[in-house]
């Protein structure tokens, strides 16, 4: 082989090699690549998370709001608190603006503008001032210094000040009444900051013999003497001296001024940090919807609670327990949809006491609301004992379509019968029926299980007048049919005439045949009309009657 094609084959395997590291070194790199990338996103996220810490809320968040923002670990959760540390400042939920957050970036945009002075004047202590109590009552400003005749409570005679200025708020809360905050700019440079004594605006306060007080002219004291120079002399003080220009009383103002603005809770927000384990009152909640229109449903909130968990006291023979109920319905934006607070009480006669604390007690309430994405937050105090308990518990209003068949929750109801009155109104009532859930879907085999549903939107059938419907009920326990019963509109408080193309059903199955376990219930609703099958289903548990006696 001749040199030439010798030199010829080491160049191409030298290429191919070059070739195939390439392929092999390019996805290496561009994986480098991908992960510098997500850490210099992951870097800039904290930095505006650490930002939002540190610059835009710190004047105003908490050492505990602090403390627990440090110690969340999702982007998720930062922005679920930034939220919610929004929300426990406005004054105002029912507006869709949060005034004290606009007021407040407000302030920071006016301190910027105002009192910069080769630092940010958010930064400046005007400006900390400024953001966090709001603007002054009355300013006393003095911007060129010079001249200053002094008041008699710092000890009167002539003098040349710094360029300053006095900041009166008639009331501060947290800080106290009638509060002056003296800011001095002994540079020059515009930066005024916060004076402990009224002494630092003295611009001859170094000057042997210059800017004397009265007493020092007269003899009796000496600039040595100024709380000044010795705040512990109480030997030669000013006694004429204001309390509040006392050394300590300034230190205390100006340790005041440091914290943060108290967060004023509204009355659930405080109910609900007043819980503790140790007087915790249990109680489940139950949410239930039903059409009230195209544009706007029905929510029933259902509360139910143990008695043995109330604390009952004789009241002339009767034993009572009450209890205060507050609710507040909020939207995901943090507008409130609803509030409503109730009291209940729970009587028995004396010698029926104990057979009442083996039962339990039951509160509804029903709220109308547009379709969307809410929560509820329950408080339920009973007022003999103290004990309080807490729920939070997010729903859904569905937005009703006519276009096709839906309905209302499938409930499940240990009571479910018709009204005589049928323009009876109050809990558990629904159209012209009393159904009240059974928000534990637990039952015993003596009891009887009532299904409760509205379906909208039934197409008529023009020959008939009326809806093509077909109703199942299906019972099954482990997968394996257990019962299924036809409805037909003449048992129960079913209603299939299609009045507004709505069909009521309601039925009530007794469970005593049944064996103890966990069942699920379907209603399969056929309309054979629009040719459209829903089926929803829930769930309930039969107790074992040999062990009724254990729960």
């Amino acid at each position: 082989m001749s040199k030439r094609s010798s030199l010829t084959t080491r160049s191409i395997s030298l290429s191919l090699l070059l070739f195939l590291l390439c392929l092999t070194v390019t996805p290496v790199l561009g994986q480098q690549e991908g992960e510098k990338k997500k850490q210099r996103r992951k870097i800039e996220v904290e930095k505006v998370y650490q930002k939002w810490l540190d610059e835009d809320v710190r004047y105003i968040i908490t050492n505990e709001e602090r403390a627990a923002f440090k110690k969340l670990q999702t982007d998720e959760e930062r922005e679920e608190f930034i939220e919610q540390f929004w929300l426990r400042r406005d004054p105002d939920p029912d507006t869709n603006e949060n005034e004290y957050r606009e007021e407040y970036y407000r302030r920071i945009a006016y301190s910027n503008e105002k009192f910069a002075s080769g630092i940010p004047g958010w930064r400046t202590d005007r400006g900390r001032i400024y953001i966090t109590f709001g603007p002054p009552d009355s300013i006393e400003a003095h911007p060129a210094g010079g001249p200053y005749e002094r008041p008699y409570y710092e000890g009167g005679g002539n003098t040349s000040t710094f360029p300053f200025e006095i900041w009166f708020y008639r009331y501060l809360e947290g800080v106290g009444s009638g509060i002056e905050i003296e800011f001095v700019d002994p540079t020059g440079s515009g930066e005024y900051r916060i004076a402990q004594s009224p002494d630092e605006k003295d611009a001859l306060l170094y000057t042997p013999n210059g800017g004397l007080t009265l007493y020092e002219q007269l003899g009796i004291t000496s600039k040595k003497d100024r709380p000044f120079f010795n705040p512990g002399n109480r030997n030669n003080q000013n006694y004429f001296q204001r309390a509040q220009d006392q050394p300590f009383e300034r230190l205390a103002l100006y340790a005041n001024l440091q914290k943060a603005p108290a967060v004023k809770y509204r009355a659930l927000a405080e109910k609900v940090d007043q819980v503790t384990e140790f007087d915790v009152l249990p109680f489940s909640l139950r949410t239930d919807y039903v059409r009230a229109g195209d544009n706007s449903g029905v929510m029933i909130f259902t509360a139910h609670m143990q008695n043995a968990d109330l604390s009952f006291k004789n009241i002339g023979g009767i034993q009572q327990a009450t209890v205060n109920i507050f609710a507040r319905v909020t939207a995901l934006s943090g507008k409130r949809a609803g509030i409503f607070e109730d009291p209940a009480t729970i009587t028995y006669p004396e010698q029926e006491l104990q057979l009442g604390l083996k039962q339990s007690s039951v509160y509804q309430k029903s709220v109308v609301l547009p379709p969307g994405r809410y929560k509820i937050d329950m408080v339920v105090r009973d007022i003999t004992s103290g004990h309080t308990g807490v729920v939070h518990h997010g729903f859904e209003v569905p937005v009703y379509n006519q276009d096709r068949m839906m309905t209302s929750s499938l409930i499940i109801a240990d009571t479910i019968e018709p009204l005589k009155n049928r323009v009876a109104a109050g809990q558990f009532i629904i159209g012209s029926n009393k159904v009240r859930p059974n928000v534990s879907q637990v039952f015993k085999p003596y009891q009887n299980l009532g299904v409760y549903m509205q379906v909208y939107n039934v197409q008529i059938d023009q020959t008939t007048l009326q809806p093509a419907v077909d109703v199942e009920y299906v019972l099954t326990r482990k997968g394996k049919e257990v019962l299924r019963v036809k409805e037909d509109g003449k048992n129960g408080i079913s209603d299939l005439t299609g009045y507004a193309q709505q069909v009521t059903l309601g039925r009530a199955f007794p469970l005593k045949d049944l064996e103890p376990g966990d069942y699920e219930i379907t209603v399969v609703v056929t309309d054979r009309v629009a040719r459209q099958t829903i089926s929803p289903k829930t769930y309930f548990t039969l107790l074992d009657p040999e062990k009724l006696g254990e729960r």
